[in-house]
């Protein structure tokens, strides 16, 4: 069975935005975005890859995070995700946001112009690759060794592979939250129907899970 590329678990807002603008140190996700709000169902989950205490939510919502994991051989993110750092890399000891034990446990593909030397963190691997969607999308299948390659964004780097027709799966959680400014993943989900089967499902927790699979 032919490896997949998957967006798992990538939330939006109401009105289809992802992240804010002028992401900084202080603001990962960018202005006037609160990433509380957006991923609140996840983090009350039992399976929140990033709990460090007890309990957590069991049902639809738990099934996602749980989800996340599953057959992931490798993940592919844009520079925005790793870091805010623009240009060349004039810090080497940032290491990106998730501290001595990121939660992803396969190689990473960075995708950025400007490369520096890979380097691992507990039994996640840090590759800086310049390249376009299906030449990284070769490289992180190659490492994969079969399983499938999870895309974890942001917003520009999952549209770059939408636009070059190499996304399989998508599960996108919409938030009941509206931004109004930001970058946008769309402007209505219909706008991949060409390409896409989807099934909405609503969640208890107040977020609608849109599940996409290629025709």
């Amino acid at each position: 069975m032919a490896q997949l590329l998957r967006v798992q678990n990538f939330n939006v807002s109401s009105d289809g935005i992802g992240a804010g603008e002028d992401q900084s140190l202080e603001s990962p996700f960018g202005h006037a975005v609160d990433p509380a709000k957006l991923f609140a169902w996840a983090g009350a989950t039992a399976s929140w890859p990033m709990r460090t205490d007890p309990g957590g939510s069991r049902g639809l919502d738990d099934y996602f995070t749980r989800d996340y994991a599953r057959n992931i051989g490798a993940e592919i993110m844009g520079r925005n995700k790793f870091g805010p750092q623009r240009g060349p890399w004039n810090d080497h000891e940032w290491r990106g946001w998730w501290g001595n034990e990121p939660p992803f446990r396969t190689p990473v593909f960075v995708m950025t112009h400007h490369k520096r030397p890979s380097f691992t963190l507990s039994d996640t691997t840090f590759h800086f690759i310049d390249g376009d969607p299906a030449t990284v999308l070769e490289q992180a299948r190659e490492a994969a060794q079969g399983k499938d390659v999870r895309l974890g964004g942001g917003v520009t780097t999952i549209r770059e592979f939408l636009d070059a027709d190499l996304v399989d799966t998508m599960h996108v959680a919409v938030s009941p939250v509206k931004l109004g400014s930001g970058l946008r993943l769309w402007e209505s989900p219909d706008e991949l129907l060409d390409r896409f089967h989807l099934e909405v499902v609503p969640s208890p927790s107040g977020v609608t899970h849109h599940l996409f699979w290629r025709k």
